[in-house]
């Protein structure tokens, strides 16, 4: 079966009715949210239940609530004693990757990752920055549109998500006229994305420096499974090297091709997506073609992830 890999997924994958499952049938998943709940005092558990989509869809909302249905999933497997070889999360999931790999508690990372949020909230004021998905592109020509739109205000790769999929992300001015322009340059489709903020570009750093003034009081540990790192698809082997990864990650691009590019080279065969919906999955079929790809966001899922991974198929 060659090695495994768990990957977490980051903000975009939430879904209201998410982690009901897991936590009705597992003890141990409902602690989790029981421990959200508690740390963040408010109930997030009722809201990935039962929305409103609304307010799921809140940054400030989305990162704990991603994180804590990572986790809870997560709980299913690690109580059937099945460890990876590696961990790593797409943006928001590279924190359910750090607490999977053992390097911050989970009470921690719920705490942090809505501080981050609220920090990536407040970085550009609202309609002043988005996101935009190329697809068709490559590296050197989406590189190229930015470049030509940046007389309109910053634009820059944000999300290189698989070949030929690429996010961008700037001040809105100039990421509508790279969409504008994009298949001028041979895209097969540009489409402005329904996000709150210019995520992972320059236009973040302010949430960056926030981002590393809280960091310095949590505890961040040696992680003790190799962790990927997004902004430079390298692995991160000291509690130091985690938290700088973190807060460079804020304003910088996802390295996410390239990180699961790593992992095949180091012989990974078997990704298994831990947490709400299977748009890493999706990714990762582009990126590894033949790549074996199972996941866990519910009992059936897991039921199936488990039947698969015992059997070695």
């Amino acid at each position: 079966m060659g090695k495994i890999a768990f990957v977490f997924p980051g903000q975009g994958a939430q879904y209201v009715g998410m982690g009901r499952d897991v936590f009705e049938k597992n003890p141990l998943s409902r602690e989790i949210f029981e421990i959200a709940d508690k740390t963040l005092g408010y109930n997030l558990s009722d809201l990935c239940f039962n929305g409103p989509e609304e307010k799921l869809k809140l940054t400030i909302h989305t990162q704990p609530a991603i994180l804590t249905t990572s986790i809870a999933c997560y709980q299913l497997i690690k109580e059937e004693g099945i460890k990876p070889d590696f961990v790593a999360g797409h943006s928001l999931g590279e924190y359910s990757a750090l607490v999977v790999a053992e390097s911050m508690s989970f009470a921690d990372a719920v705490k942090l990752v809505e501080k981050r949020g609220m920090y990536m909230q407040e970085a550009v004021p609202a309609g002043e920055g988005t996101m935009a998905a190329i697809l068709g592109l490559d590296i050197a020509k989406v590189e190229e549109l930015c470049h030509i739109c940046s007389d309109e205000g910053i634009v820059e790769p944000a999300n290189f998500n698989c070949p030929g999929q690429i996010v961008i992300a700037g001040q809105t001015p100039a990421v509508n006229k790279a969409v504008s322009l994009a298949k001028e340059y041979g895209a097969k489709r540009a489409m402005v994305l329904s996000v709150s903020g210019p995520f992972h570009s320059s236009l973040l750093k302010p949430a960056s420096i926030k981002l590393a003034e809280t960091i310095k009081n949590v505890q961040v540990n040696d992680p003790q499974i190799p962790v990927v790192a997004n902004v430079n698809a390298q692995i991160v082997s000291t509690g130091e090297e985690v938290k700088e990864a973190l807060i460079t990650q804020v304003n910088n691009s996802v390295k996410w091709e390239q990180s699961i590019k790593l992992l095949s080279d180091k012989g990974v065969i078997t990704f298994v997506e831990i947490g709400p919906g299977k748009v890493l999955s999706g990714l990762i079929k582009k990126i590894v073609p033949g790549a074996k790809l199972l996941n866990i966001e519910d009992m059936a899922s897991f039921e199936k992830t488990l039947v698969q991974l015992k059997e070695g198929v």
